[in-house]
């Protein structure tokens, strides 16, 4: 299996085009649905609400066919599609749309995750945020973000207790009973915390707007190009044990190791 530490300079370069490639992709597939007059979308939880729309498909048909141009000997794990096998050791990691429920709803807190995976897990991120034009990019020394205000150097913030800490999740309820109520060991210690972000949390992370996520029941999908982006802008991003964290799960995001190491003390109990 390839190691992006074996990665030449000219393919690490290579593969960064191929990101934007992608980026740009679905930024033009996206905004031609958001905020449409009767966009619609399908359930695909029998038993709740987890929807689906034809920009979520179209976005993603895109991204396969660029992939399939640029870099065709690479794998691909999407949301909208079954996985296609590949021989380079690399694997494309998509959610075309994170963040559907705010999509229908028109607000801009949704995005686009592009990951780059190898066996060992994350290498490379994009959380691009169209409609504003944010594109959070992390990975082979790279750490920037691009939108309205320029081009910026992403960096995690720097410690800071618990009690004076920003907290962000998606879902009030995060998962199951259990985890609930160890979510609200860490938010009852917190100074504020936020719902409803999707994978905007994860970028105001690594911008240094905010000092942690957590969730659970993630896909991989949903973690590795957020991942790859707050460890290159210095944070840290495990599951609720301290382990690896891009085949998704329970997650908690961190912007240094203390308040980590805080937050993961109260989620144990």
């Amino acid at each position: 299996m390839t190691r992006s530490a074996d990665l030449s300079p000219e393919t690490r370069a290579e593969l960064w085009r191929t990101a934007h490639a992608l980026a740009d992709a679905a930024r033009d597939v996206t905004l031609k649905h958001f905020r449409a007059r009767g966009l619609t979308a399908d359930n695909k939880d029998a038993g709740g609400f987890d929807p689906v729309t034809a920009a979520d498909r179209d976005c993603e048909a895109a991204m396969r066919e660029i992939l399939a141009q640029m870099r065709p000997q690479d794998a691909i794990l999407g949301e909208e599609q079954d996985a296609k096998p590949g021989t380079s050791g690399l694997t494309w990691v998509l959610d075309p749309i994170d963040g559907t429920r705010a999509f229908l709803s028109g607000a801009p807190t949704w995005g686009v995750l592009i990951g780059l995976a190898d066996d060992h897990g994350a290498r490379l991120g994009i959380v691009d945020q169209p409609f504003i034009g944010e594109r959070f990019c992390g990975g082979f020394g790279i750490a920037r973000v691009t939108g309205p205000t320029g081009t910026h150097t992403l960096a995690t913030r720097p410690a800071r207790a618990l009690a004076q800490s920003i907290l962000f999740t998606t879902f009030p309820e995060i998962g199951t009973p259990d985890d609930r109520d160890a979510f609200e060991r860490v938010s009852a210690r917190a100074q504020l915390t936020r719902y409803g972000m999707d994978c905007y949390a994860y970028a105001l992370l690594a911008a240094g707007q905010i000092d942690l996520v957590i969730e659970a029941g993630l896909k991989s999908y949903d973690i590795m190009a957020p991942l790859a982006v707050i460890e290159a802008a210095g944070g840290i991003v495990t599951d609720w044990t301290g382990g690896p964290a891009h085949q998704g799960g329970r997650v908690i995001a961190a912007a240094n190791p203390a308040v980590h190491a805080e937050a993961l003390a109260l989620l144990a109990g």
